[in-house]
């Protein structure tokens, strides 16, 4: 289990193709602190650790994990956000996220707002019946988020700096695939409505 608190960001080192698994090898500042059988989340998607070389580490993905996430456009020196999972005890400051991205989002618009950003993403609200409700929860590449202006396939996250300064959102532009994971209280919650 993750809270949505970017712990930092990593850069892609090296990316090998293994059949339907990707190999991907990140440099972080938080390698000497990781071990093997560790979880760590990337961009959202919890990954397990598999080896580790000096300031870098590298994890494995399936083909279920690439068919519904933006791993597979990862590219080498890509930033990704990296969270270890939370310690029982920890405080939540985020919310509750699980590290399994429901589906991906087109960042569809950027704009400056008087020292901070507004970023909204559209998804295929067809392919899973995801909601976002406003001031509700929402996972962008793992950083958990406040909604604004939720639509039945669309929704808005103003971002301040240090969050913008703190996570790969200074990387994104209109058109960025982005991996969303919606709030899991919401999920049981629209499920149980359609029983």
């Amino acid at each position: 289990m993750f809270t949505g608190i970017i712990e930092d960001i990593g850069e892609v080192s090296s990316l090998k193709k293994e059949l339907d698994n990707l190999h991907i090898t990140v440099k972080s500042g938080i390698t000497s602190e990781l071990k093997i059988d560790q979880s760590v989340a990337h961009n959202g998607v919890c990954l397990t650790v598999v080896a580790i070389d000096n300031d870098e580490y590298t994890v494995t993905a399936i083909k279920e994990t690439l068919d519904k996430t933006n791993l597979n456009t990862l590219k080498v020196n890509d930033k990704v956000n990296l969270e270890r999972a939370m310690k029982l005890g920890d405080r939540l400051d985020g919310h509750i996220v699980q590290g399994h991205v429901d589906q991906t989002a087109i960042c569809t618009n950027v704009e400056e707002a008087n020292g901070s950003w507004v970023f909204t993403f559209s998804y295929n609200f067809d392919e899973n019946k995801n909601l976002t409700i406003e001031k509700g929860s929402v996972t962008v590449n793992g950083t958990s988020l406040t909604v604004v202006n939720s639509k039945k396939d669309s929704f808005s996250v103003a971002i301040i700096p240090y969050t913008y300064e703190h996570t790969n959102f200074n990387t994104f532009k209109k058109g960025s695939v982005v991996n969303l994971e919606f709030d899991v209280l919401g999920k049981y919650v629209a499920k149980l409505a359609s029983l």
